[in-house]
């Protein structure tokens, strides 16, 4: 019997034939009311995402990094030279998983900056249901897990609303964190909608590349086991290679002097790679090296070292991941599973990240926090780089490097080293073809439309009662054995933060907009019209390295129309280059769970608060008042914090004396109750009176139990940014990594072990804001 596969849930048929009293009078049996199943032979799905790879990083693209099992995937399957993303995280994410552009979604920033603008509110229309939710609907497994940054950000507490977690986008399974970005050892993870805790600590060898991998293994084996007929779709997506760069200890020193040359040796070693390799044509060119880049040869032997070592390091973390895609793959194989799988291993959500400064750092909460940090002090922890102490990233030279043969980096969507990733398409039992190139144009938003026209699924008509809009993407599943086809993807917009450009036909027109985070000196962004546009013939100019604007000035006006009428189209317009504005839900509308109040009563357990949801401590007087008890025996343990390791505060007890700690990016001030508590009922209260003056000044503190003064203490500088990109504001204990190490770092080990009633959150009016300037820099480091 045929099924109506356009309207998602299919309807169930209805029992047929007339009632009895007594069963056993019934003429025939009803029949069995069985799953929906999907086409006959559709395949598995497995897309493996890593997060902030540029195109010449992996060994499978020319580049430096070896990954194995990309080579493997590759030499058995087909590498793909154009295939592009948008030059941003959750953007490409989200076109990814539902075959519309960023902006028809929603996307059209990351979620922390979201707007009530319909392309930037972050909220997926339900009209553009995504491809787990159609899978799931045709008979398919669904699991995620890895990375997942498309919630919106006042979603990400335990209020909800979870329509837009993975659980409820889709996915049978998730297994993950939701953010942008995680600490590798202590990672925030979500099992469902519940925050938990790694399973082993840092000590113990725990590593979340691992981990993800053991889950989805351990996920595929039980569905293929349990239901060897019916296929699954996983989605597994990695923390790596996004900072911080963290790479187990018995994968450190791999890479030991094979940097040494420096970045611009590197790019040079890596396009003649390409070439032989035929992944660029044999006359493409190198684009200019970015003039506001020291070049390797200026930099003096303290800095050749540093930044030869954060090299190193995330060569290191990228054959880590690429060895736990190996393991994953080898499981596959080993169920009988690989031959019918459909394997999309995308190396890059985006171009490399040049989030690290010209000279890279060992803590990159520090820049976040626009608190100086030098050559010097990433030597003096050297050895440490790349463990759980250290939180770092590489300098912007090797971004470049690892963009090869392109220009600029992630977050720019104008040029091609922030949009063009590589991409291996693996499928022994659907494509004759192997270790082949295909050089045919796409995009992100192509992956969905092509996995279901392998599956053999249309694109829904109606999901869940909704009438769908069309999918925008176009199937390359046409290119599987069809090497000279011609492009069916021939237009495409790109747009972030003001950066922008158009693809038609080979024609590139690009606007960069913004400069570049390292330029100096500062400039503010020009006004719209007065961009300077750029044009590329990459016909005869695959690298975007000469710009025709002045030869061909009316393709160029062509170009910048047909972007106008993309946008339109897209929901791009208006167009939003705002920074600091949209840090602040009153400037930018969004929801705000807070909004307007500056008083909150938190509660024991209230845990995994990220500060989107949470009160803001920062460039403001606050007071908490802590109502707890202390039994007969003594308590010690953590009574509220936020944060962690590199940056954060925490009010605990120790010795049974309270204690309040602020961690200014590993800079940490103590003040310290003068007596314990004594057993029985008590309120310690915590008030910092804030200078003002500016972000991140300093403040007085003073803690007070029941009423009266036992210590006082001075911060004379404070966070003033952000604390972290995924740590979290926890009651009664420290999740994460710890914000100071007197206590524990597990939370079962520093919880406060008496009891917590409640604590009054009381926050003045807010003194002072980030700049404009401060803001942009800071959110052109984090994203």
């Amino acid at each position: 019997m045929s099924v109506d596969r356009t309207i998602l849930p299919m309807a169930s048929a209805a029992p047929t034939g007339a009632p009895t009293v007594d069963v056993r009078d019934l003429e025939r049996p009803y029949p069995v009311r069985r799953a929906v199943r999907a086409p006959e032979g559709a395949p598995n799905v497995l897309v493996i995402l890593v997060d902030d790879m540029g195109f010449g990083a992996s060994s499978a693209f020319g580049g430096p990094c070896r990954m194995p099992a990309a080579d493997r995937l590759a030499e058995d399957g087909l590498r793909y030279t154009r295939f592009h993303t948008t030059a941003i995280c959750a953007p490409t994410r989200t076109a990814l998983l539902s075959g519309r552009n960023h902006h028809s979604v929603g996307m059209g920033t990351v979620p922390e900056l979201a707007t009530s603008a319909p392309g930037y509110d972050c909220v997926r229309p339900d009209s553009m249901a995504t491809l787990p939710r159609i899978l799931s609907g045709n008979g398919y497994h669904t699991g995620a897990f890895g990375k997942m940054h498309q919630t919106p950000m006042w979603e990400v507490g335990e209020t909800g609303p979870f329509d837009r977690w993975p659980t409820n986008e889709g996915f049978d399974r998730f297994y993950g964190f939701i953010g942008a970005e995680t600490n590798q050892y202590s990672p925030a993870l979500i099992d469902g909608l519940t925050p938990v805790e790694p399973p082993r600590t840092p000590e113990e060898g725990y590593h979340l590349s691992e981990d993800i991998v053991d889950q989805a293994a351990g996920w595929i084996t039980n569905v293929t086991a349990l239901e060897p007929e019916r296929p699954w779709f996983a989605y597994v997506s990695f923390g790596a290679c996004h900072d911080p760069i963290h790479v187990p200890e018995s994968w450190r020193g791999r890479y030991r002097g094979e940097f040494d040359h420096g970045w611009n040796a590197q790019r040079e070693r890596t396009l003649a790679r390409q070439k032989e390799m035929g992944l660029v044509p044999e006359d493409a060119g190198l684009p200019a090296f970015d003039p506001d880049v020291p070049d390797w040869a200026d930099l003096d032997d303290d800095e050749r070292t540093v930044c030869a070592r954060l090299m190193e390091l995330y060569a290191e973390f990228a054959e880590h991941m690429d060895a736990q895609v190996g393991r994953l793959v080898d499981t596959i194989e080993g169920l009988g599973q690989l031959d019918n799988t459909i394997v999309l291993y995308v190396l890059g959500d985006n171009g490399a990240a040049a989030e690290g400064g010209l000279y890279g750092s060992a803590n990159l909460v520090r820049n976040l926090n626009q608190v100086p940090y030098t050559v010097q002090d990433t030597l003096a922890e050297l050895d440490e780089l790349g463990g759980p102490m250290t939180y770092p990233h590489y300098p912007v030279g090797w971004a470049l490097a690892m963009n090869t043969p392109y220009q600029q980096s992630k977050k720019y969507a104008s040029h091609y080293g922030g949009t063009r990733n590589g991409m291996i398409v693996h499928w022994p039992r659907g494509i004759e073809s192997r270790g082949e190139l295909r050089h045919q144009w796409h995009h992100c938003i192509d992956v969905t439309p092509t996995i279901l026209e392998a599956a053999g699924i249309p694109q829904p008509k109606i999901v869940d009662g909704v009438v769908q809009a069309p999918i925008e993407g176009t199937s390359f599943r046409y290119t599987f054995d069809g090497a000279e086809a011609p492009d069916r993807h021939t237009t495409q917009y790109f747009e972030i933060h003001g950066s922008r450009g158009i693809y038609d036909r080979g024609w590139t027109a690009v606007a960069r907009h913004n400069q570049m985070a390292w330029a100096r000196p500062r400039r503010p962004a020009p006004p719209f019209a007065d961009d300077v546009w750029e044009l590329y013939d990459t016909n005869a100019d695959w690298t975007q390295a000469v710009n025709v604007a002045d030869i061909h000035p009316d393709k160029l006006q062509e170009l910048k129309q047909k972007f106008l009428v993309e946008a339109a189209r897209f929901n791009v317009l208006p167009l939003d280059d705002r920074m600091h504005e949209r840090f602040d839900p009153r400037r930018a509308p969004r929801p705000d769970l807070l909004g307007e109040r500056r008083s909150i009563v938190l509660r024991p357990g209230m845990r995994g608060m990220r500060e989107g949801t949470a009160p803001d401590f920062k460039n403001t007087s606050f007071t908490l008042e802590v109502h707890l008890e202390v039994p007969e025996a003594g308590a010690d343990g953590v009574l509220i914090a936020q944060g962690g390791r590199f940056a954060g505060w925490s009010l605990y007890v120790r010795d049974g004396r309270p204690v309040y700690c602020h961690n200014r990016c590993g800079e940490r001030t103590y003040v310290r109750g003068s007596e314990p508590l004594t057993p029985g009922s008590h309120v310690v209260r915590l008030r910092l009176d804030y200078d003002g003056g500016g972000v991140g000044r300093g403040g007085g503190v003073i803690l007070r139990v029941d009423g009266r003064e036992v210590a006082t203490g001075r911060l004379e500088r404070t966070i003033g940014f952000q604390f972290s990109m995924d740590e979290t504001l926890d009651v009664g204990c420290d999740r994460g990594t710890p914000v100071t190490e007197e206590y524990a770092a597990q939370p079962a080990a520093n919880a406060y072990r008496g009891l917590i009633d409640h604590i009054d959150v009381r926050l003045d009016e807010r003194r002072d804001a980030p700049t404009q300037r401060e803001r942009e820099r800071v959110v052109m480091i984090t994203h």
